[in-house]
This record gives C-alpha cells, sequence and structure tokens, in this order.
C-alpha cells in the first residue's frame, strides 16, 4: 500500500476513467509498457435507480442540491433504504485486475489507483454515482422529468428600473402576465433553508425558452432575487448582491 501511495504521488497513474460498473487505468510501473488495472463494482439496477430517483424527486433539499451540483450529506441513507448502499460493503463486492506479474492483490498499481479514485470522488462526488449506473445528465434530467418536466414560457423580460422596487416590479410584471411559470406544479418547491442561495429555486427550473429570454433569464432573475431576499433594513448592494441593472 505504501509503494502504491508512492506510485500516485509520482504520477505514475497515466490514466484513470470512472464508467459504469468499472474503473479503469494505466499505470506505469517497472517495465516500458504501463500496465493495465480495472477495478469492477457492479452497476445498480434501473429498479434501484428508480426508487432512488423517486425519493430524490420527492425532497426538495435532495433535489436542490443536486441540481445545484451537490450531493447532498445523507444521500447515502436514500441508497441504503433502497436496499443498495453506495459504497461497497465487502472486499468480495469489487472485482480487482492489474496485468502485471505481482501475485499480490492488489498490488501496488491497484493500490496506486484506489487513492486517486479516493481523490477524485472527493473533486467530483458524482463520480461515484457514476460508478454505480448513472451519469450525471441523466440522473439530473430523470429529478427535473419527476418534478414536473418542463413549463411553458412566452414573454419577453421586463426592464428593471430601480433594484428592490424595481426587482418587485419586475416579478409581478412575469407573475400577472405568467401565472403558470410561478404556479405550475412543474416549479418545485424552494427548500427554507438560510445557509443555501436565494437562487435555488431558479437553479432547479429547465432553460427558459427564447420567447422568455433563453439561458439568460436565469442570470437575470438571480440578482432580484437576492434583493428580495434580504432582511428588512438591510442596505440593498451589498458584497455580494447586484443591481439588476448592471445585469
Amino acid at each position: 500500500m505504501t509503494r502504491g501511495k508512492n506510485y500516485a504521488r509520482r504520477g505514475q497513474v497515466l490514466s484513470l476513467e470512472v464508467s459504469p460498473g468499472v474503473v479503469t487505468a494505466r499505470v506505469q510501473g517497472s517495465r516500458k509498457t504501463p500496465y493495465s488495472v480495472s477495478i469492477a463494482l457492479p452497476a445498480f439496477s434501473e429498479l434501484v435507480w428508480a426508487k432512488v430517483e423517486v425519493t430524490l424527486a420527492e425532497e426538495a433539499i435532495h433535489s436542490a442540491r443536486l441540481l445545484a451540483g451537490e450531493l447532498p450529506p445523507d444521500l447515502e441513507g436514500v441508497f441504503t433504504a433502497a436496499g443498495a448502499p453506495l459504497f461497497p460493503q465487502r472486499a468480495s463486492e469489487l472485482t480487482l485486475s492489474c496485468s502485471c506479474p505481482d501475485r499480490e492483490v492488489p498490488c501496488k498499481h491497484l493500490a496506486a489507483v484506489f487513492y486517486l479514485l479516493a481523490e477524485s470522488f472527493d473533486a467530483d462526488p458524482f463520480a461515484i454515482l457514476l460508478w454505480r449506473g448513472r451519469r450525471r445528465d441523466a440522473l439530473l434530467g430523470r429529478l427535473r422529468e419527476l418534478r414536473g418536466g418542463e413549463p411553458v414560457l412566452a414573454v419577453d423580460p421586463p426592464l428593471v428600473e430601480s433594484p428592490r422596487v424595481g426587482a418587485m416590479m419586475a416579478l409581478a410584471d412575469l407573475a400577472v402576465a405568467h401565472g403558470a411559470f410561478w404556479t405550475s406544479a412543474a416549479v418545485p418547491a424552494l427548500p427554507v433553508q438560510a445557509e443555501l442561495p436565494t437562487d435555488l429555486l431558479l437553479r432547479q427550473l429547465p432553460a427558459p425558452g427564447a420567447a422568455l429570454g433563453g439561458p439568460d433569464l436565469v442570470s437575470y432573475l438571480t440578482p432580484l432575487y437576492a434583493l428580495l431576499g434580504e432582511e428588512p433594513g438591510e442596505e440593498p448592494g451589498g458584497p455580494d448582491s447586484r443591481d439588476p441593472r448592471e445585469v
């Protein structure tokens, strides 16, 4: 294991790729040709993923975090409740392979890949979900579908004349003109969590149509949500807010 860690730190893992059910890597050993390494872990069935996706979609906080690019801290519990622990519980669940002549399993080349694999999960937690069989875009698309699909929108965004009052007028105009956008069941509930960004609801919505402003509408509305989320008496235009007229 120590030699494997040294291999990882010296950059001898030339490539590492996570795909559904298997991690593959190339590790440079003492020979000229790099060794081929694989770490296989069974991907979850579609039934397991269906259970997990329904649970995640029903919990607004889970959907909000995932659609914002974060993994909920209690995600493991969701998988365990579905009868499929996210991480392997026994070494026998893993199938390890290396093309080197070493007789030990895991060998130092496999150990090096394990070290870097753990670091890759820290850098991109969605990689563990990919290893278990669900790509990030597929998971997020399914969550949006389960939470109502894409609403039909057709109005150009109004101009905002002043920060707080203008924000309220702009949102009021949109609400009056297209109440379905704000009241449709397609719009997920915004989790009430003080530590979460005020624009999480916007992040959960699919990209608006061109008639409403397209993807630029989200960047247009984000500072308005920040303004409306300020405490009464708080000075507008704090370090984390922008004047909507700058958008």
